[in-house]
């Protein structure tokens, strides 16, 4: 077996492990069943890929992102170390290679998406590879309850059996269901090694605001942060185009990227960001999966994420180098109606839909929380911490006030109007505002039209927010 210090130096070129990294390169590379929960950032891939050419064999790394696979394959050859990638994006000739250099014992390093293991010719390829470890990256793509299920990660557990090789799971976002999950359909129950290595990415700034006038709030926090490599993530399709048309206008260097495009088409907007520097991404969550860009020094939401592991997740891109980086995620009561439309008018079963409202719940108390913010995002992952001063509720520590006044007026614009109505027109009968729909149903004839002018629309807002 090679001295893994050695290699760490000659291959990859660090002088020393990251902390929480030599333990888990250890167990890997002592053949141990391991689980690793580590930041994004946190150098999760060279716990496999060091162990990996320390080992005999072949090691199959299995990964649901493609530009992420053929990054750290160009990378590795780049570094002298026999890697290569079986994905739909290989050309015939790039295909034929990998079977070369398995035929004459090259090969250290095997990238396969997913679907590959539902092809016939998967196990026997992996056999007369002679693969002596399995590592699976974005583990979490395991779990049925989360945002990134990819139902061919269920055959993984099988193909560890059916090899009879250890295998380490990797991933960065992983709640205690989500973990259990994992052992349960990777390691048929019996518990890996884990490696819990906490979810802080103190580097990064925390700030979540209410919509107003969305596209200027995008476009004044891009002004603000002008040639710095940023990405904004939208809801939908359409929306990254409006938005990187805006941001070109304001004399921004912006393209779009979403999973409509064509695959050459995003391979050139994934190859642009990597290569300059100040270029805004707007995109759908389908990008920066796997891009490792170490300066993205800015993410926006311009719409509430799905969850609070996705919003980790894609926070996550920001700062890798570890030098200061911002956030800002907007949201509205209409982000928050079409999340739960979502799940209600998705095909799930009735179990898997109170999961995900109780997600978005924990999402809307962190973008409703009053103190702060990351003691909310790492309390939902099972940790504690002291106040970050790093957020925007640190920088400015929220008003409070008892609201329970309020909310009985607020109740009691719903029950009167036969709980039909949404947030805006109860504001307008609390605040008197007279609109003609208001006097068209009769509502500024109601005992509660105009008690809440004490609130001004805005607040009379935040109080709607909290009660949901």
């Amino acid at each position: 077996m090679h001295d893994p210090h050695q290699l760490l130096q000659q291959v990859f070129g660090f002088p020393d492990f990251r902390p929480g990294q030599e333990e888990i390169v250890q167990a890997v590379m002592a053949g141990r069943n391991t689980l690793a929960i580590m930041p994004t950032g946190g150098g999760k891939s060279l716990c496999f890929q060091l162990p990996a050419l320390c080992r005999d064999g072949v090691t199959v790394v299995i990964s649901p992102l493609i530009a992420l696979m053929r990054d750290q394959v160009r990378a590795l050859k780049a570094a002298g170390v026999e890697a290569g990638a079986l994905t739909s994006g290989n050309t015939d000739a790039e295909t034929e290679d990998v079977f070369t250099a398995i035929d004459e014992g090259r090969l250290k390093l095997l990238y396969m998406a997913p679907e590959r293991l539902a092809s016939g010719g998967a196990m026997s390829l992996l056999r007369r590879a002679r693969v002596t470890m399995i590592a699976v990256d974005e583990a979490h793509c395991v779990s049925q309850w989360g945002h990134d299920f990819r139902p061919d990660y269920l055959r993984i557990g099988e193909l560890r059996r059916v090899l009879g090789v250890p295998l380490a799971a990797f991933t960065a976002t992983a709640d205690e269901e989500t973990r259990a999950e994992i052992v349960t359909r990777l390691f048929d129950g019996v518990a890996p090694e884990t490696f819990l290595r906490g979810f802080d990415r103190p580097n990064i700034h925390l700030a979540f605001a209410v919509k107003d006038k969305p596209r200027d709030q995008i476009l004044r926090f891009a002004a603000a942060r002008k040639t710095q490599s940023g990405i904004v993530y939208t809801a939908s399709r359409a929306r990254t185009e409006v938005l990187a048309q805006a941001l070109r206008e304001a004399g921004h260097s912006a393209c779009h990227y979403h999973g409509g495009m064509e695959a050459e088409e995003r391979r050139r907007v994934e190859i642009r960001f990597q290569q300059e520097d100040g270029l805004i991404v707007v995109a759908t969550i389908a990008f920066g999966m796997g891009i490792d860009k170490p300066d993205i020094r800015w993410v926006a939401h311009a719409d509430l994420p799905k969850s609070i592991e996705g919003y980790y997740q894609e926070i996550g891109r920001a700062g890798r180098d570890g030098a200061a980086a911002e956030t800002l995620t907007l949201y509205g009561p209409d982000d928050i109606r079409l999340r739960r439309t979502q799940i209600d008018e998705g095909a799930a079963p009735p179990d898997r839909k109170a999961a995900d409202h109780g997600r978005l719940n924990a999402l809307l108390g962190l973008a409703e929380a009053t103190a702060c913010r990351r003691q909310v995002l790492l309390g939902y992952f099972g940790e504690t911490s002291t106040p970050c001063g790093n957020c925007d509720l640190c920088d400015r520590p929220v008003e409070v006030f008892d609201a329970t006044e309020s909310v009985r007026k607020a109740l009691s614009a719903i029950l009167r109007t036969g709980e039909w109505f949404g947030a805006g027109h109860l504001i307008d009968i609390l605040t008197g505002n007279a609109t003609a729909k208001v006097r068209e149903k009769g509502h500024d004839q109601l005992p509660t039209f105009a008690v809440g002018r004490d609130l001004s629309k805005p607040a009379w807002g935040a109080v709607f927010r909290q009660m949901m």
